[in-house]
């Protein structure tokens, strides 16, 4: 990751911190004025933390606790994009909101958090120019080595300092994300597709969802996505596409293959909600949500998208 000078200012309507602690005292030292300051300003306030957290926040404002908003970490923290989208919700419903959020990090997959590192990324071209200050909150014994990689500044016992290794959202990547996605195995199921036989390719996806033992309240889940993305390749792309299905490690996987995608011409695809009032850009906004993970790829022409769910 090259780290890139061109970042957001701080002193600008939008600032992400990251807020580094050591101990209960030095969480409370750190976030105590960020909260007062706010609500002697009246801004509304949402903290999402662990139990310890909220508890150390309830007792330092005793009944002002009241007027901030409290979410617990494991609820609040469940999916990237979802989470993603609550946040959204949130801050585009409030005046200059005072957010602070500490995710969980501990018990994650490597795959899990290498996801949350990039919705973290993310945060910066979500509400890039909007008024709202996002404080994530680290237990520095975590030793999280991202951190100053997706947020422009960092609070700390010894101050606020701007990061000299953020790298921009549109630039921001992970290693290992250029490389292809991993091939099918010989027993996938194949099918092409054209714009007439989405209906087709909506009932195969359910067959095998059943076939494969996906729990049943997730293949309506599983069949909107896969119909989202085949719908994409027939209106945007060629004009037909190939669907790829197989079931691995707990999880069905599918992938929709456009031969005439190419490289998508949007930043961050799917990460942002489309603007109020676009016709396009909901497909894999919607995907993201529903999915444990989307992966998208475009190689020599082909733009492929690999949809993963857990069958339970």
């Amino acid at each position: 990751m090259q780290p890139d000078r061109a970042f957001l200012d701080s002193g600008g309507p939008f600032a992400h911190t990251a807020v580094a602690y050591g101990s209960d005292s030095g969480f409370l030292r750190l976030v105590q004025p960020l909260i007062a300051g706010a609500l002697r300003e009246g801004r509304r306030i949402l903290v999402v933390a662990g139990e310890r957290g909220l508890d150390l926040i309830g007792d330092a404002f005793g009944a002002d606790a009241r007027l901030i908003d409290r979410r617990l970490a494991g609820k609040w923290y469940a999916h990237p994009t979802r989470t993603l989208a609550a946040f959204h919700d949130y801050i585009r419903q409030r005046e200059r909101p005072l957010v602070l959020g500490e995710p969980v990090w501990s018990g994650w997959t490597e795959r899990q958090a290498r996801e949350w590192i990039r919705y973290e990324s993310v945060l910066n071209a979500a509400f890039a120019g909007i008024p709202v200050s996002l404080w994530c909150l680290y237990d520095e014994t975590l030793a999280l080595d991202h951190v100053l990689h997706t947020h422009p500044t960092e609070l700390s016992g010894a101050g606020l300092r701007r990061s000299d290794r953020y790298v921009s959202p549109e630039r921001f990547a992970l290693p290992g994300d250029d490389l292809p996605l991993p091939a099918p195995p010989p027993s996938a199921v194949v099918t092409d597709f054209t714009l007439e036989e989405l209906g087709r390719l909506r009932a195969l996806v359910t067959d095998h969802a059943h076939r494969v033992g996906m729990r049943r309240d997730l293949v309506a889940s599983l069949v909107l996505s896969v119909s989202e993305m085949a719908a994409n390749s027939v209106e945007h792309g060629a004009g037909h596409g190939r669907a790829t299905m197989w079931a691995a490690d707990g999880e069905i996987v599918c992938e929709i293959a456009d031969s005439g995608g190419g490289d998508l011409d949007v930043p961050l695809p799917g990460y942002l909600p489309p603007e109020p009032g676009s016709p396009r850009g909901y497909g894999l906004w919607i995907s993201r949500q529903l999915c444990d993970l989307v992966q998208v790829r475009g190689v020599d022409g082909e733009l492929r998208v690999r949809l993963h769910m857990t069958l339970d």
